[in-house]
């Protein structure tokens, strides 16, 4: 390092974020994700040890990913070398896998290669780093906030390890803002600053679990704020408002936020919680969802969870995705939520998804011939074949209702369809088994 790099890093590391700043350097310094660095678990040792081998970080902004590899980089005797995938491609990597392998033929010496957004080199780029990974050459650390699982490939997952980062809790986000407050040197602790209790524990719960959220916010309301007249500068809770005007809402469109909270808003709907059903709507609707997206869903729940405990769910739901596309937003969040409402509150029975199934099942395993009554007799000479001969019309008969057989001979008295008790299934059971009783 020349003399210019050495002051751009001295430039840099005064003038970086807070939230940079404040990294921590060692094991014992990170706050949070216990689950997998808490003494005597797998990564700890590992670490350690200095005996890591490849890992996937996964998880949310804020989190530590970074973080860790950073962490890992001031513990190792290994080289360290870092790329981005959002800034870096083949030349890149290539002359980090040359330098590695230059590391390791001269010096006996392996290479930790940290690659943050990793989701976001394609499948080639992936696939180039397979060999170097597989003989040793490099030691991978992967980051990335989208599911390994679907965005790296199989092939470099099987030669790792994934650990999930889990949203840092309040009392983590809280102790990392009171770090910074005290920390003269790298945090804001020359500024002889006073962060209330309120404002510490609304800037720690409005960051939903993002530590680069909580003190970016609480670095900006040190900057930007006045002494009083007895030369003190508080952070109250006005302050913090004023800092972070809307909570942080962790969503993504394509990924797990997407898929974990349209499954929690169906299952709450099949759980009969209106509020949470709610919940989880404005979460979508606040993330920017799509809602002819959310209409979907409602039309299949209101089928495969009501079915005919409530025949009318169904056609609340057909009406909202209809509404909603016709009005658009912001009206229609109120048409979504007063469907959402009616099939939470509905009466379930999944009896109608039971019976489709049932019946799938049997087609697939049963090879059948409808029976000759039931065989149309209306075109070509079929009629003179037997078909249709011997069929009962339903209407000529009281209830409008007659016995005869409409299963094939091969699963005659098969059950698919059982109606529950519950709702308006209570009536369909009741009346099947009258027909059956009284019917000719």
């Amino acid at each position: 390092m020349d003399l210019f790099d050495y002051m751009k890093q001295k430039t840099l590391d005064n003038e970086s974020p807070l939230a940079l700043r404040m990294r921590p350097r060692t094991l014992d310094e990170v706050v949070g994700q216990e689950h997998i660095i808490g003494r005597g678990r797998l990564l700890y040792r590992a670490i350690k040890a200095d005996k890591l081998s490849s890992v996937v970080f996964y998880g949310p902004p804020g989190t530590g990913k970074t973080t860790l590899a950073r962490v890992i980089a001031n513990t190792t005797n290994a080289s360290f070398r870092q790329l981005n995938a959002t800034t870096s491609g083949k030349k890149e990597m290539e002359e980090a896998t040359a330098y590695a392998k230059a590391q390791l033929g001269g010096y006996g010496k392996r290479t930790i290669l940290f690659i943050d957004e990793i989701h976001r080199f394609n499948k080639s780029q992936q696939d180039y780093l397979l060999p170097f990974v597989e003989d040793g050459t490099v030691i991978l650390i992967g980051a990335t906030t989208e599911n390994p699982y679907f965005e790296v490939n199989a092939a470099l997952l099987s030669r790792s390890t994934v650990f999930e980062l889990k949203p840092l809790s309040r009392e983590d986000i809280e102790k990392l803002l009171s770090r910074a407050m005290e920390d003269p040197e790298r945090g804001l602790g020359s500024y002889h600053a006073v962060l209330t209790d309120e404002a510490k524990s609304f800037l720690a719960d409005v960051a939903g679990g993002d530590a680069r959220c909580a003190l970016n916010a609480l670095e900006l309301a040190v900057l930007t704020s006045d002494r009083d007249d007895k030369g003190q500068l508080l952070i109250d809770l006005a302050t913090a408002e004023d800092c972070i005007q809307k909570r942080a809402v962790r969503y993504d469109k394509s990924g797990d936020q997407h898929y974990d909270t349209i499954s929690a808003f169906i299952k709450s709907m099949r759980g009969s919680d209106p509020d949470a059903a709610v919940y989880y709507l404005a979460k979508m609707l606040a993330a920017g969802e799509d809602i002819r997206f959310i209409a979907r869903r409602m039309m299949i729940c209101a089928s495969e969870d009501v079915g005919n405990a409530d025949p009318q769910a169904l056609v609340v739901a057909v009406s909202a995705a209809q509404a909603v596309e016709r009005v658009g937003l912001p009206e229609a969040q109120l048409i979504l939520a007063h469907a959402a409402v009616y099939i939470a509150c509905a009466p379930k029975s999944n009896a109608v998804t039971e019976a489709i199934f049932a019946a799938k099942r049997s087609v697939e395993t049963t090879k059948t011939t409808v029976p000759a009554h039931l065989q149309d007799a209306h075109y070509g000479g079929h009629k003179y074949l037997g078909h249709g001969v011997g069929y009962k019309y339903a209407h000529d008969y009281p209830y409008h209702y007659v016995k005869q057989q409409y299963l094939p001979d091969e699963i005659r008295g098969a059950v698919f369809y059982e109606p529950t008790d519950i709702g308006y299934e209570e009536k369909i059971r009741e009346r099947l088994a009258f027909l059956k009783e009284n019917g000719t």
